[in-house]
């Protein structure tokens, strides 16, 4: 990875403070549409890098590399494709360098999801090339759309034939995780498959031998070996395995400018760590925006983003107001560097009325413990067995309550076409990783149905009181109801409606005289005796005073 570190930084040195209260996220960041994919599973828009490293065409079903890469992603991109969907953010999963080989606990498996890693400072050639990453990003900077990289302090990937283990002095050789406690979830190894990074330890480790024959082979060693001397030097830092991963993760932002992390297992390492790495990668931002002031698309801080499983709104799982409770140890992941959480309720709760989910979320995000604070929904993951719908039998509703829900969103790949979620072929978690479909496109449903999904995300990303605001009930029929966020422009949504003509009430939010436009047809009227009348053919109306 061709980086520098620059002395620059120096001048925050210092223990990393851990707030007692968090603060308030960005609006921006609480109303965002975030569209999360594995690579590997989008589009293969360069089919030579197939099958690098040796790597064979010889998986389980749907447990080998498809061809999805960094170029498919790009070409999507250039196509407007994700602008059109009102997308915010990119999530891609992990683009660093994976083992080389296969594992065969959970069947013959690849690591296409790009969770096993072997070298942080390259990217799979799976997956692209450094360059293609560089130019990813960039290309989406300049249509207004944010990067978030998938990274892992927690663990390698398995040992195969062509991985071998890392140093013992490396690796956390415990027990394996029993959930019981604290320990049961941190201080143990939680996959029989992974070696888990000993990230407690403060104790200096040499590189791992693996590493250092790579590198020299590459052709880059003595770069990489000044790059940390240079790290260290500037952080005063120890030599132990977290703060070397910690630089080679926050490399990329202070190299390409990345806008965020979605962090991976965050409740298995020690929330010290996810501090560190949020400040580093908080001075890395900011360095690179200086150094690249017309390439920015803001001035806004770096945005982190965890995988708590089983944290969610409303007390879900282990989860007590902001607090993860671990039994004997309770956590507040906000005060160590998280910006949001992944909301693992959503999934849950999607089939229930959207006012009971509206007006719950809503109070809990604008009220309780949660009150500024960021929470990501979705309907579907790549490994929640119990994601929304996966027979996809709701497609439109389920898309609706989504958008419309209060908190950001995460559209995983596939939910807008109606990508297959189950397959009996598949062997676990496969089954949610299906290749996306889109050949469906030739299908007037699935086209119906996107255009439903890009309505409502453009609607979502033109109003940030939409995610971010609080939530009002106007009527129970139709189902009318605001949300308004100071600073920015009130929306009046009703829903389940029917063809043709449709009568709301918009009082208390819009003035008689106000035109309006709905977002979902295009069509405008204006404000009469605090109701607003349109004849279109969609059951949705969303509203927002036309712009002048």
């Amino acid at each position: 990875m061709i980086k520098f570190t620059s002395l620059l930084t120096g001048l925050f040195l210092g223990a990393v403070q851990i707030a007692s209260t968090a603060e308030a996220v960005d609006p921006f960041w609480r109303n965002a549409t975030i569209y999360f994919m594995l690579p590997d599973r989008f589009k293969n828009g360069d089919t030579s890098n197939d099958f690098p490293y040796g790597r064979r065409d010889d998986a389980a079903y749907m447990r080998g590399f498809a061809g999805g890469d960094l170029r498919g992603v790009i070409e999507k991109i250039e196509t407007g494709y994700f602008n059109e969907l009102g997308v915010d953010a990119i999530w891609m999963s992990p683009v660093i360098e994976n083992i080389h080989g296969y594992n065969d606990s959970d069947k013959r498996t690849y690591a296409f999801h790009g969770y096993w890693p072997k070298d942080w400072t390259a990217v799979d050639a799976n997956f692209g090339t450094e360059a293609e990453l560089a130019e990813l990003i960039e290309i989406a900077h300049k249509r207004g759309i944010r990067v978030l990289l998938d990274v892992i302090l927690n663990h390698t990937g398995p040992v195969t034939a062509k991985d071998p283990e890392w140093p013992a002095s490396w690796l956390r050789k415990s027990k394996p995780c029993d959930w019981s406690d604290y320990a049961g979830n941190v201080e143990c190894a939680i996959h029989s498959n992974l070696t888990d990074i000993l990230t407690e330890s403060d104790k200096p480790v040499a590189l791992p031998p693996q590493l250092v024959d790579k590198w020299r082979r590459e052709g880059r060693l003595a770069q990489e070996q000044r790059e940390l001397d240079a790290f260290f030097a500037r952080t005063g830092y120890p030599r132990a395995p977290r703060y070397y991963l910690i630089k080679w993760l926050t490399d990329w932002v202070r190299e390409y400018g990345v806008d965020g992390f979605r962090v991976d297992t965050v409740k298995h390492v020690e929330p010290e760590a996810w501090a560190i790495l949020k400040k580093e990668a908080d001075l890395a931002l900011a360095e690179w925006k200086t150094k690249n002031p017309q390439k920015k698309l803001d001035d806004r801080d770096f945005f982190m983003l965890g995988e708590v499983y089983h944290f969610g709104v409303n007390n879900y799982g282990p989860t007590v107001g902001r607090v993860y409770d671990y039994s004997d140890q309770q956590v507040d992941f906000y005060q160590y560097g998280f910006d949001s959480l992944i909301n693992f309720d959503f999934a849950q709760v999607a089939g229930q009325p959207a006012e009971k989910i509206f007006s719950s979320y809503s109070n809990a995000l604008n009220y309780g413990e949660l009150k500024g604070l960021g929470v990501l929904n979705y309907l579907g993951s790549h490994d929640d067995h119990h994601s929304f719908d996966r027979e996809r039998q709701q497609t439109r509703s389920a898309a609706s309550k989504l958008m419309l829900a209060p908190g950001a969103v995460q559209i995983y790949y596939g939910d807008e076409l109606a990508r297959p979620m189950t397959d009996a072929r598949a062997f676990g978690d496969a089954t949610m990783r299906s290749p996306m479909n889109w050949n469906d496109l030739e299908k007037a449903e699935t086209r119906a149905l996107l255009a439903h999904w890009q309505k409502l995300g453009q609607f979502r990303r033109a109003h940030r009181a939409l995610g971010a605001g609080e939530h009002r009930k106007l009527a129970d029929k139709p189902y009318t109801f605001s949300r308004t966020l100071a600073g920015a422009q009130p929306v009046v949504v009703a829903m389940d409606l029917p063809r043709g003509e449709k009568r709301i009430s918009v009082k208390g939010v819009f003035a008689d005289g106000t035109e309006l436009t709905d977002f979902y047809s295009g069509e405008h009227a204006k404000v009469e005796g605090d109701s607003v009348t349109f004849i279109t053919e969609g059951e949705l109306l969303l509203l927002s005073a036309r712009s002048k």
